[in-house]
């Protein structure tokens, strides 16, 4: 009888995660801001975000840049709004 070995769900999830990133709240597109960056935009949608440095290596969101997701959100709805 051969013994099958197995990971541990636990290890699964360690292989699974990325380093220096983190996802846009509102695209769900993986984000790498430069090491230190208070704030940054994302590039596929255009919102901004606050950036917490939970390690020098390890950025999390700590919340939006209101003014410039308002800006954002106001545009897109003037652009639904004009094309229906």
């Amino acid at each position: 009888m051969s013994k099958k070995t197995e990971e541990s769900a636990a290890k699964k999830v360690v292989k699974g995660r990325t380093s220096g990133q983190f996802r846009c709240l509102n695209c769900f597109e993986r984000l790498t801001p430069p090491p230190g960056a208070k704030t940054f935009t994302c590039p596929n949608c255009g919102y901004a975000w606050r950036i917490y440095w939970f390690n020098p290596g390890e950025p999390r969101i700590r919340g939006p840049v209101w003014d410039v997701n308002e800006a954002q959100t106001q545009k897109s709805m003037a652009e639904n709004k004009g094309g229906k």
